[in-house]
């Protein structure tokens, strides 16, 4: 026990003791040296802004960028960006981020989904609108033909043409409502007083 603590005393012990801190330092600065060469630490690329470009140029810039992507569909068409640009991307655009990053982009669809016309028709018009609105639909005009039934839908129509419950329309269409007067058709007038 004694010759121990002698040793640590001795010279000899130092030295190694030096040395093996030595070897420590040079260790931990030579992993520090490799690890900040292959993870390119401090080294980041600014993402660019990808808004409202077609994938054709968002590819070009974001390879010369230095990254990599990821192209996600978007369900909801965005009228203020031309179809099939990109509408979104995560990170954002100015970003600082490592070479070889994917950034997720979310393109823009060719149109609005299609929605389905509800059954309003025998409908009065106040409940037909709010059964437009919430499939997505519009009422751009009500036009007002001789029926007894005021206010009810007898008929629809999408950019001219008539249209039935169950046909498809892309959402946020715009259509003309044909509803009742409330006072009884000429024609209904004349086949009554025939059959008298």
């Amino acid at each position: 026990m004694r010759n121990f603590f002698n040793f640590l005393k001795s010279k000899t012990f130092f030295i190694q003791l030096g040395l093996a801190l030595l070897v420590l330092v040079i260790l931990i600065f030579l992993v520090l040296r490799y690890l900040s060469s292959t993870t390119n630490h401090g080294e980041f690329v600014e993402v660019p802004d990808f808004s409202k470009k077609s994938v054709m140029d968002m590819r070009k810039s974001i390879e010369e960028a230095g990254l990599r992507y990821e192209v996600l569909d978007s369900a909801n068409y965005n009228p203020d960006f031309p179809r099939f640009s990109i509408i979104d991307q995560n990170p954002s655009a100015g970003a600082k981020v490592k070479a070889n990053r994917k950034i997720y982009l979310t393109v823009n669809p060719s149109g609005y989904k299609k929605v389905t016309v509800p059954k309003i028709i025998q409908v009065t018009k106040r409940n037909a609108s709010s059964m437009l609105k919430a499939v997505g639909l519009d009422v751009e005009r009500v036009t007002y033909v001789d029926e007894l039934g005021k206010d009810m839908v007898y008929q629809i129509k999408y950019k001219g043409k008539y249209i039935k419950p169950g046909d498809k329309l892309p959402k946020t269409s715009k259509i003309e409502l044909i509803c009742g007067n409330g006072t009884i058709p000429e024609s209904a007038i004349i086949k009554a007083e025939s059959e008298q």
